[in-house]
């Protein structure tokens, strides 16, 4: 690895290891694990999912729209490396979208997944010792093994993440519960709703109105759920917000 690929790496670690230590938004922190993943792997897209209290999966991040809409498909159809991951806790690497065990194992999600452009997917589970709470998918339009310092790189980002979420309930909450995920889930409902809204109101892509939210709670330090709660009621003057 490169000198500044090294350097960029740890801090990029760093960064992550931070939120152990101050407050932080679960749904802005995965997305940005999500968009790190991306620059330091040489993938092309990520996924995130988290288990909620009822031990179901949900979609809680992605690094672009098209890719949360197929980790969408993938729970709708119960399977695809990324829950196979969790289910069992191990890695699912290497994946060929076009492979016998690809149709044979997940078909629904890897036709997909192969009509969204990809060839290649990984899953590294996001676990603490036993407790397995999701997992990232990792996605590449290219063929070929993944590198074993990627995948321990991948595991070391999806491990960092996983502390941090722990280690944020056990400050709110006390104990090992699971309430901060569930927070994070209906927050995530509400996001959605204001990604709509400004959609519609300026004429652009979800990607877009997204990213528009975003850079405008991280300055401000807002949290993403209470600025799109603001939105969805109409509370606030979206023109703020727009795109300059």
């Amino acid at each position: 690895m490169a000198m500044a690929s090294q350097q960029r790496t740890l801090e990029i670690l760093v960064e992550a290891v931070d939120s152990l230590i101050d407050d932080f938004d679960l749904i802005d922190f995965l997305h940005r694990l999500a968009a790190r993943c991306v620059e330091l792997l040489d993938i092309e897209a990520v996924g995130v999912m988290i288990v909620n209290p009822y031990g179901e999966l949900q979609v809680i991040a992605a690094s672009d729209e098209h890719t949360r809409l197929l980790e969408l498909f993938a729970l709708q159809h119960d399977q695809g490396p990324c829950v196979e991951c969790y289910r069992t806790g191990q890695a699912q690497l290497d994946i060929d979208l076009s492979s016998s065990r690809a149709t044979s194992d997940f078909g629904p999600f890897a036709a997909r997944a192969r009509a969204a452009g990809f060839r290649t997917t990984h899953a590294i589970p996001m676990r603490l010792r036993h407790q397995v709470i999701g997992a990232l998918n990792l996605f590449d339009s290219r063929g070929g093994r993944i590198s074993e310092p990627d995948v321990q790189l991948a595991q070391a980002l999806a491990d960092v993440a996983t502390i941090a979420i722990l280690q944020q309930r056990t400050i709110e909450q006390g104990n090992i519960d699971k309430a901060q995920l569930q927070a994070a889930l209906h927050s995530r409902v509400v996001i959605e709703q204001a990604k709509g809204v400004l959609a519609e109101r300026w004429q652009v892509g979800l990607d877009e109105a997204f990213e528009s939210l975003r850079s405008y709670a991280r300055p401000r330090q807002l949290r993403l759920a209470d600025l799109a709660q603001e939105v969805v009621q109409g509370s606030l003057d979206t023109d703020l917000l727009a795109p300059r």
